[in-house]
């Protein structure tokens, strides 16, 4: 059954980008407006306390009304940070369920992600935040197309690669310059296919919730997507070999992982992918790569809960049940 969605509410559940960068903010508005929605700003949208949009309680508080408002279809982040899953014992998950709506993000938003897939059951969407996506100018048309096709629940949805990316840091202070494109490819670290549930998304975000009753438990079969951004090799092994030791490696089907946006690897010469091989030692386990589903630029949406199969040997991901 195909899904319409037309007011977008903002919410800032952590890094407060619509104060510090309002013209990417505008640009965002102006993006999504253009193309048919309506955009509707949570109380945050403009403010900082420090570190944060406001305090744990406002910013529950905004997710909160937003979820109330008869207006809202869907909810978007408006970017990510590190605080978001102070959030998560104030959510009105109850209220969610019996009126189900759309949660966007990616990042940090992975901690409300996950707890509203394990709350109520919804599936959640780990795409586009409003200004860290839609606020560029540059790879809008698949951010954006990729959300629609997975929102309309027209399925099943063969993802295409997109031909260029660009894993550029943006100065959110400065004008917000065209980025140069990068030739796109995805990489088949281990061969193989797997089809089943979808769990994931940031990886240090997480490791943040990993042992609370608002993260998912995994599931025999499930397949694993896993991004992180400006983090080193060390970060890498630490966090895949906690996934290792909490079991998660036993029981999966499949491994996706997204494009780390400039990934320091301390002189060692190894990827991200690499250091997850060592972990696994030998464990035999389809692995597909670099996929855009993180923080490069165009960015894929992926239904956290949803039913995928993916070909690493073929490099396919197709969406069959959302």
């Amino acid at each position: 059954m195909r899904r319409q969605y037309h007011t977008i509410g903002i919410f800032s559940s952590s890094y407060p980008l619509t104060a510090i960068a309002p013209k990417a903010a505008q640009n965002a508005i102006d993006y999504l407006e253009e193309n048919g929605y309506r955009v509707k700003k949570g109380r945050l949208f403009g403010k900082q306390d420090f570190y944060r949009s406001g305090t744990i309680q406002e910013r529950a508080q905004e997710f909160n009304e937003l979820l109330y408002d008869p207006e809202v279809d869907c909810l978007m982040a408006s970017v990510g940070g590190m605080v978001s899953d102070s959030l998560l014992p104030y959510i009105d998950f109850k209220f969610l369920r019996e009126h189900p709506k759309a949660i966007i993000g990616h990042s940090d938003v992975t901690a409300i992600l996950l707890a509203v897939y394990e709350k109520t059951g919804l599936t959640t969407f780990y795409g586009p935040n409003f200004v860290t996506n839609f606020g560029q100018c540059s790879f809008l048309e698949y951010s954006l197309s990729s959300l629609k096709q997975l929102l309309s629940g027209e399925l099943p949805i063969i993802y295409q690669k997109p031909e260029f990316y660009s894993d550029e840091l943006t100065v959110w202070e400065s004008e917000i310059l065209p980025k140069k494109p990068l030739s796109n490819e995805w990489i088949t670290v281990q061969t193989g296919s797997a089809m089943g549930r979808l769990i994931g998304g940031n990886l240090n975000t997480i490791n943040a919730i990993m042992a609370s009753p608002y993260m998912p438990k995994f599931q025999e079969g499930d397949i694993l997507f896993l991004e992180d951004t400006e983090k080193f090799a060390a970060h890498a092994e630490r966090y895949f070999s906690m996934m290792k030791i909490c079991g998660v490696f036993d029981k999966i089907g499949g491994i996706i992982l997204g494009k780390h946006r400039k990934f320091d690897d301390q002189h060692t010469g190894k990827t991200p992918a690499e250091i997850l091989l060592e972990v696994l030692q030998g464990q035999n386990l389809p692995i597909l790569a670099d996929v855009d589903c993180g923080h490069t630029i165009p960015m894929m949406t992926l239904p956290i809960g949803g039913t995928v199969h993916f070909d690493a040997t073929q490099q396919t991901i197709t969406v069959l049940h959302i």
